[in-house]
């Protein structure tokens, strides 16, 4: 149970992004579901920017799981090369089409064990689509969120499954969805893991946790 200090921090912290940030798009561009699920595997280990270049190319090719799982793997491949990790993200890629295909009439399970079934797709993958995609309360955590958690003093989490536990503790359900976009955009700005200066960050200038 998190102290009531904590939680006033937490409060805080969330209207300081409130205001920074009252709009918050989705990173990884995207027209669906499908679409948004390839971007975020995709996006391991590569940045958003990169993802969102090479995307398109693969779309024009294929936006659906019935053209994807028609590709062959080495054509998926070459496509996403500039993205890193291309020959296991080709495999996962093709594989979760041809899954999603079989197994659930070509439309994107709506349910984070169905998603955590698919190849390529873990934990925090299955709650980017299901926050993202479908509207469900979720909060995933990455690189960004791991290491402002803890510069906050808000979790002290080893991994990125206790920092989403303690993140949930003090943060109202309701704001889930557009918090962890909030921590992203203000980890990349305010922010960084290199070169940051708490005394001029909006939230570490109170709040950084030595």
């Amino acid at each position: 149970m998190a102290s009531k200090k904590t939680l006033a921090k937490a409060q805080h912290i969330r209207e300081i992004l409130d205001d920074l940030y009252p709009e918050t798009p989705i990173p990884l561009q995207h027209e669906d579901a499908y679409t948004l699920l390839v971007a975020v595997v995709l996006s391991a280990q590569c940045t958003d920017e990169r993802v969102n270049q090479i995307t398109p190319l693969l779309f024009a090719r294929a936006d659906n799981p019935y053209d994807m799982a028609k590709l062959p793997v080495e054509e998926i491949r070459e496509i996403i090369k500039p993205c890193g990790l291309s020959p296991a993200k080709s495999k996962a890629i093709h594989g979760l089409s041809a899954i999603i295909v079989e197994k659930h009439g070509g439309k994107v399970p709506e349910s984070f064990e169905a998603l955590e079934a698919l190849p390529g797709v873990g934990h925090k993958t299955a709650s980017v689509v299901m926050s993202q995609a479908f509207g469900h309360p979720a909060f995933p955590v990455d690189t960004h969120i791991h290491r402002l958690a803890a510069r906050w003093g808000l979790s002290s989490g080893k991994n990125v499954v206790q920092t989403e536990r303690d993140l949930k503790a003090v943060f109202p359900e309701s704001s889930w969805n557009k918090l962890h976009l909030q921590i992203i955009y203000f980890g990349r700005q305010h922010c960084t893991a290199r070169g940051h200066k708490p005394e001029a960050c909006p939230i570490c200038s109170l709040y950084h946790k030595k």
